[in-house]
C-alpha cells in the first residue's frame, strides 16, 4: 500500500494540476469567483481519492462541512484545497498552495505535502532532500510574514533580531520559502486554522525547522475549534531569539475559535465578502424575532448580495463575550447612501458556535442614542 506522505504528495500534485487548468482557462474573469471554482473542485478532487485510499478515516477540510465525529478518529486528514485563493486569481502569482496532513491520535502530524503547482513543486515529509540543521545565525536574518495581515509587532521583531522583513501569500507558499532556504523565519499573528498550517508544519518539522506557536507552544491539531491563530516557522538556531523578541514586543493575546468566527462574520458585513465565514450548512438566522436566514448558502449569499446590507458603512464600538458554546457581539453599525449620510443603530448579536462552524445568529437591532437624539 502506498504510505501516507505519498499519498498526500500525490494528490496534492494531482489537486495542483487540476487548478492550474482552472486558472488557466478562468484568469481575467470575477477574481472571487475563480478562487472559489478552484476552492470547490480542488476540494472534491481530493475528497474523492481520500474516500477511496482511505476509506476509514476522518476528514477535516477548509470546503467541506464540518463532521464533528472526526473528534474520536484515530486518524483525520486536514486540508487545504486552495491556500491563497486570493493569490490564485492573480496573474503571475506562485504563491498558493495545496494543503494535505494527516493528524494520528498520540503522535500528531504524521504525514504531510504541500503542493506549490505554479512553481512545479511538491514537498513532502518523507522527502529528505530539504533536511536543515543548526547554523550560525545569519547576519541578516530574513523574515517573510502575511502580505494582507502582518503581525502588528514585526517592526520591533525584526528590529531586536536585526533582520529584514517580506511579505507573501499563502501560509504554505510562505513556509515552503523557509524550506527552499529563501528567507530564514516565517511569523504569524493574524489568525489561521488548522488547515493553514498542518500540512507546513508537517513538512516544515520533518526537515527539521522549527514549528510552534507565537508563545513557544506546541502546535496542536484535530480540535473541536480548529482555529490555530498564530504560528512560527524558522530555521532552529533562530528560534530562541525569535521567541524572546515576539515576547517582549507581542501585544494582547490573540481571538479564541468562537470569536474569530463571530468577528468574520461581522467584518463581512462591510466588506460583503463572506469567504472566511464559516457557516453550518443548516445555519439560520433571526433579526429582531423575524427570520431572516434558513442555511448557510442563504445567509452567506445575502451577506455579499443583500441589498439591505450594501448600505452599511461601518462597525464601531465592537466588543465580545464568550462563554461556552455562546459568542454574543455588541457594537454600532453606521448605515448610509454615502459616507455624509450616515444614521447608526446599535447591534446586539448573539451566535451559538458549538465546534467550528456557526448554527444561528440572532439579532436586536435598536437605534443608538445618537440617533435618539438626532430624531
Amino acid at each position: 500500500m502506498t504510505s501516507d506522505a505519498r499519498l498526500a504528495a500525490d494528490i496534492a500534485s494531482g489537486a495542483g494540476a487540476l487548478l492550474l487548468d482552472i486558472r488557466d482557462a478562468g484568469l481575467g474573469s470575477d477574481a472571487r469567483e475563480l478562487g472559489r471554482r478552484g476552492d470547490v473542485a480542488a476540494d472534491a478532487y481530493i475528497l474523492g481519492k481520500l474516500f477511496a485510499e482511505r476509506p476509514d478515516d476522518a476528514i477535516l477540510s477548509e470546503e467541506s462541512t464540518d463532521d464533528r465525529a472526526r473528534l474520536e478518529s484515530s486518524r483525520v486528514w486536514i486540508i487545504d484545497p486552495l491556500d491563497g485563493s486570493r493569490e490564485y486569481a492573480i496573474p503571475g502569482r506562485s504563491d498558493w498552495a495545496v494543503h494535505i496532513a494527516l493528524w494520528e491520535r498520540g503522535r500528531g502530524i504524521t504525514a504531510a505535502a504541500v503542493a506549490q503547482p505554479a512553481l512545479g513543486a511538491v514537498y513532502a515529509s518523507d522527502d529528505d532532500s530539504h533536511a536543515v540543521h543548526a547554523a550560525a545565525i545569519p547576519a541578516r536574518p530574513r523574515i517573510v510574514v502575511s502580505e494582507s495581515r502582518p503581525p502588528d509587532f514585526i517592526g520591533a521583531v525584526a528590529t531586536a533580531v536585526g533582520a529584514e522583513v517580506s511579505t507573501m501569500g499563502s501560509a504554505g507558499a510562505k513556509a515552503m520559502a523557509v524550506l527552499r532556504g529563501d528567507v530564514d523565519a516565517y511569523v504569524h499573528s493574524g489568525g489561521q486554522w488548522e488547515w493553514d498550517s498542518a500540512a507546513p508544519v508537517g513538512v516544515a518539522t520533518a526537515a527539521g525547522l522549527h514549528c510552534s506557536r507565537i508563545d513557544g507552544s506546541p502546535m496542536s491539531y484535530n480540535e473541536s475549534h480548529p482555529y490555530l491563530p498564530d504560528l512560527l516557522i524558522c530555521r532552529p538556531e533562530l528560534a530562541e531569539p525569535l521567541l524572546e523578541a515576539i515576547a517582549e514586543h507581542a501585544g494582547d493575546a490573540a481571538d479564541t475559535g468562537r470569536v474569530a468566527m463571530a468577528r468574520a462574520y461581522i467584518d463581512a458585513l462591510v466588506s460583503h465578502d463572506a469567504t472566511k465565514v464559516r457557516l453550518a450548512e443548516n445555519a439560520w438566522r433571526v433579526e429582531n424575532g423575524r427570520r431572516t436566514g434558513e442555511s448557510g448558502q442563504f445567509i452567506r449569499d445575502e451577506l455579499e448580495n443583500g441589498p439591505q446590507y450594501q448600505a452599511i458603512q461601518a462597525v464601531r464600538e465592537l466588543s465580545f463575550h464568550e462563554w461556552g458554546e455562546n459568542v454574543v457581539a455588541r457594537f454600532l453599525l453606521d448605515l448610509g447612501s454615502t459616507p455624509s449620510d450616515v444614521t447608526s443603530v446599535r447591534i446586539t448579536e448573539h451566535f451559538m458556535i458549538p465546534a467550528g462552524e456557526i448554527e444561528s445568529v440572532m439579532a436586536i437591532i435598536e437605534p443608538s442614542a445618537a440617533s435618539d437624539k438626532e430624531s
